[in-house]
């Protein structure tokens, strides 16, 4: 393991501006695949990585693959909108502007504002919501948890492998999330600091920063069914690429800038996919989920402490 810190190479001024975009490999001026610490040139921590160290990954996998849904409100992480994509060609867009649109409803404009289908889902434990679309909600379970309370159940030794290395890993960090949650231990994912796991599948995320968030630190890990390349984790800021595969966790400052890059398969993984991969095979291609037209699945989870269930 190495510990190294970085020097800034583009602004954050800079970087505002690409925002909602997509990014590719040649933002990458260090690519990381081994374990390490990494800091600015200030001391404040940026990630901590650890290549293969997440064991449960069957458990994860076989359990959380059931929970993944999909979601048009995931903002600028979604990217831009793409008129001639399958899931909007089918639908008459108005005031598309970057990675948002309206649409037409009976003829009639939407006074919604959407994003791009993305597979993209929270699990466990979501603050009040007010007003949206006229509906008032309370602190609670998302749907997708209550709808999948076995193979939730089932699949927390993954979630709880995480966070025992994230408190072994970065203690000052981990203690605070967790005496924050145990402030509200209704609504925390048992013997962990965390409130929420946002399940992602074969989504490219563009240019964005997280939010809603406690403490900026959020703890990322990937588990897989298939072969794919890419889908590196961008901290474009400083240069960094961090190829996370199979297993592995990241520990890492979300209120950087962040992306991941294309995932991309060549003719003989497509062959292999097609045989191999069944998880996902009864999913409706022509729907335009984005990331539906691949057989192969990379699913990647985020987990973090959401600020506002302090008002629970």
């Amino acid at each position: 393991m190495y510990i190294k810190k970085v020097e800034e190479i583009y602004s954050e001024e800079d970087l505002k501006t690409l925002k909602g975009e997509y990014f590719d490999d040649g933002w990458i001026h260090e690519l990381i695949d081994e374990d390490c610490d990494i800091f600015d040139n200030d001391g404040k921590f940026i990630l901590s990585f650890r290549k293969n160290k997440i064991k449960n990954t069957k458990i994860g996998f076989d359990n959380y693959k059931k929970l993944v849904g999909s979601s048009r409100g995931r903002g600028p992480s979604a990217g831009p909108i793409d008129p001639t994509s399958i899931y909007w060609k089918k639908r008459e867009l108005t005031n598309t502007k970057g990675f948002s649109t309206g649409y037409k409803v009976n003829g009639k404009p939407s006074k919604m504002r959407v994003n791009n289908l993305v597979y993209s889902t929270p699990v466990g434990y979501f603050d009040k919501l007010n007003g949206s679309l006229g509906k008032n909600l309370p602190c609670r379970l998302t749907s997708f948890t209550k709808q999948h309370m076995n193979e939730y159940n089932a699949g927390l030794p993954f979630i709880q492998e995480i966070a025992k290395y994230y408190q072994e890993i970065r203690p000052l960090e981990y203690n605070k999330q967790n005496w924050r949650s145990d402030c509200k231990p209704d609504f925390k994912i048992p013997e962990t600091p965390f409130s929420t796991i946002t399940i992602n599948r074969n989504f490219r995320t563009a240019l964005h920063k997280d939010a809603g968030d406690y403490g900026g630190i959020a703890c990322l890990s990937v588990l897989e069914e298939g072969q794919f390349n890419g889908g590196m984790f961008l901290l474009p800021r400083y240069g960094l690429g961090i190829n996370m595969r199979q297993g592995d966790l990241l520990i890492a400052d979300v209120h950087q800038y962040h992306a991941n890059t294309e995932l991309w398969t060549t003719p003989e993984q497509d062959e292999y996919n097609k045989n191999n991969c069944e998880s996902f095979s009864h999913v409706n291609k022509e729907v335009g989920i984005g990331g539906s037209e691949k057989d192969y699945s990379r699913l990647s989870f985020v987990c973090y402490l959401r600020e506002k269930m302090i008002n629970c």
